[in-house]
């Protein structure tokens, strides 16, 4: 999450007169993140968040998120519901961008990952992919692995800027990994990016999921490299291998891995990480001056595609 269009008082006010939900008692923006502005919104109606979409989304697979998400909620799935307008529409205009709101949940996402935090999040993803099963809709994940090259090429002139000779890592690594890239593992709808600013606990209990606007239609099992990827690391970049077992065993007690997903799991998850190292080099090379964001450093995923080519099976990852 992040804010980079700016909405005024009166065009809140005038957008808000298209729903039912109440008038503003508090608006701010979300700096978190990096994809689109979002900001928190209490009405006199309760809680709610508004998204303006920004950069990468295509307004054309909007219906498609938002659909998403109610279907995942008709089917147990704890994550945030599109608020409909009087028109019964969930997509509008403000300032300049196609927006959104949705319902608010409960909870705080962890800043310190713990084991116990894990086991959770694999249930929650095997939960997740089930119950996505019959959604019948489809969307191309566009930074899936035909997506890399272009970014890398977006980003190539100045990728040594961040660190010397990170371009030429990047083509070596990134051949390696096209090359390798499974083939007829099992597809349905993954999130993509459930990292642990997307997933919400009160206490120890996993409260809901948000975040779906990189939900797309790909390779379960990536799903799964890139939890392991976002929630298996300590802050010195070791590979915890216990956190790793913990959602693992989680996820295959909802949805047993087939042995090709499992032997897969090593260049899945390089793939994974040079995906999220990808995008946060174009971001740190191109974020808006001013811009309310938080950006993140590409080279700590340079840190941990390191270690998952240095994997030679799934025991690496504690299968």
């Amino acid at each position: 999450m992040a804010v980079y269009t700016e909405v005024s008082d009166d065009s809140l006010a005038a957008f808000l007169t298209d729903y039912d939900i109440g008038t503003t008692v508090a608006f701010r923006g979300i700096a978190e993140g990096v994809e689109n502005s979002n900001y928190s919104l209490r009405t006199t109606a309760g809680d709610f968040i508004l998204t303006l979409y920004e950069k990468r989304v295509d307004p054309t697979e909007l219906p498609w998120f938002l659909g998403l998400m109610e279907h995942l909620a008709q089917r147990k799935i704890v994550c945030p519901q599109p608020v409909r307008a009087r028109d019964g529409q969930a997509l509008r205009q403000l300032s300049g961008r196609y927006a959104a709101i949705t319902t608010f949940l409960p909870g705080v996402w962890p800043r310190r990952v713990r084991q116990d935090h894990c086991g959770p999040v694999g249930t929650a993803l095997a939960e997740l992919h089930l119950a996505g099963r019959d959604y019948a809709p489809i969307r191309p994940n566009a930074l899936g692995p035909h997506g890399w090259l272009p970014l890398l090429e977006r980003a190539r002139d100045r990728a040594d800027e961040v660190q010397p000779g990170l371009a030429l890592m990047l083509d070596r690594a990134l051949t390696d990994i096209l090359a390798a890239w499974p083939k007829d593992l099992p597809v349905g709808h993954i999130h993509a990016d459930l990292f642990p600013d997307n997933v919400f606990f009160l206490d120890t209990h996993l409260s809901g999921l948000i975040d779906f606007y990189f939900a797309a239609t790909d390779t379960l099992a990536y799903d799964i490299a890139v939890c392991l990827n976002a929630w298996c690391f300590e802050a010195d970049f070791a590979f915890n291998v216990t956190k790793a077992r913990a959602l693992l065993a989680a996820y295959q007690a909802v949805r047993p891995l087939s042995q090709a997903e499992r032997s897969a799991l090593p260049v899945l998850c390089q793939g994974a990480a040079i995906r999220f190292l990808l995008t946060r080099l174009f971001d740190w090379l191109h974020t808006p001056p001013g811009a309310l964001v938080t950006r993140k450093d590409p080279l700590e995923y340079l840190r941990r595609l390191r270690f998952h080519l240095s994997a030679k099976d799934e025991h690496a990852y504690g299968l």
